[in-house]
């Protein structure tokens, strides 16, 4: 019987067992970058061996000795919308590399997460202005948790910042509606307190134009689907929709194709986001945002894993343009 084998195995059991030392089992089982020195026939053994004697990282002690847990945590507020299905994929990719595991936080309720484990890096894709939970942050901080958080008004207080400058440009996204149209709708998450429905509000008044037809939607697509059918069924509906998320502005499209509305013809319409789906779609959707976006969180992330003595609390700006396709040319 190999040594080991009526006992939990452990590094020095798959070690024995592969012919090689424990600094190699743990080095290829962990992804560990000098990991890439070893060769593919012992890393391929080093993987079987594990596999066949059950052998299962012991993360929680893992995480005492080092410091470090292996995992980076997504707090994402909407999981059904494609900027934060693209975020995850983005993420994952570039980290699965390193030996790290992307986790979604459901919900965006990383403070309770935080109370009961440290993550290497958390990524928080919205915090609201509100000084208790910026000490929060201040304070898991302060322990060592790298923080990477998403806010336009937020100040670094040992963690990461990112804007967008996303509010300030919505208004490029309706004025380059006004071009051709002037029965121009809207779909919002809500009316008060909205920036980015804010921006359509006071272009259209700029414009000596009454607000059109304008519907509020649940934070998901199927409730956007809902809004843009109330929308688009009325008497005298829109000849352009102004969304405040690509993914309103996509199940726009999807309803207008249910009311046999060809898009852009007889319905342009723009959306809030530049995501990755939207710019796969049929027609491809004009949008406002960022270029380049996931890909460059992904590097602030993996350099927080990768250089942890570097100082947290930079801010990165991510200045949001007009981009034209399809759904409104």
């Amino acid at each position: 019987m190999p040594t080991g084998m009526t006992d939990k195995p452990t590094l020095r059991t798959v070690a024995a067992e592969a012919g090689v030392s424990i600094a190699t089992v743990s080095y290829v089982l962990s992804g560990h970058r000098r990991s890439q020195t070893i060769s593919e026939t012992t890393a391929h053994r080093v993987r079987e061996v594990a596999a066949r004697l059950g052998y299962r990282r012991n993360d929680a002690a893992r995480a005492i000795r080092t410091g470090k847990s292996d995992l980076v945590l997504l707090s994402l507020s909407v999981l059904a919308d494609p900027w934060a299905q693209a975020v995850a994929a983005a993420v994952s990719d570039a980290v699965t590399p390193l030996g790290k595991t992307a986790l979604i936080v459901a919900d965006g309720d990383w403070r309770t997460v935080l109370a009961n484990r440290t993550p290497d890096v958390i990524f928080i894709d919205h915090v609201a202005d509100d000084p208790e939970l910026v000490d929060q942050l201040e304070a898991f901080a302060d322990q060592g948790v790298q923080i990477v958080a998403f806010s336009e008004v937020l100040e670094p207080r040992g963690f990461d910042v990112i804007r967008s400058g996303a509010e300030p440009r919505c208004h490029l996204a309706v004025e380059h509606l006004l071009e051709r149209h002037t029965r121009i709708g809207a779909l919002t998450a809500k009316l008060e307190g909205s920036p980015r429905f804010d921006a359509y509000r006071r272009t259209m008044a700029a414009a000596g134009l009454p607000l059109g037809e304008v519907a509020t939607f649940e934070p998901h697509p199927e409730g956007a689907y809902r809004a843009a059918m109330s929308v688009l069924t009325k008497p005298d509906r829109p000849t352009a929709l102004y969304c405040t998320t690509d993914f309103a502005a996509i199940a726009a499209i999807r309803a207008a194709h249910r009311l046999r509305l060809d898009v852009p013809g007889d319905l342009a319409v723009i959306g809030v986001g530049n995501t990755p789906e939207g710019e796969r779609l049929d027609p491809s959707l004009s949008t406002v945002g960022p270029v380049g976006f996931n890909a460059a969180l992904s590097r602030i992330i993996v350099g927080r894993l990768t250089d942890r003595e570097g100082a947290p609390g930079q801010v990165f700006d991510f200045p949001w343009q007009l981009i034209i396709r399809e759904s409104s040319s």
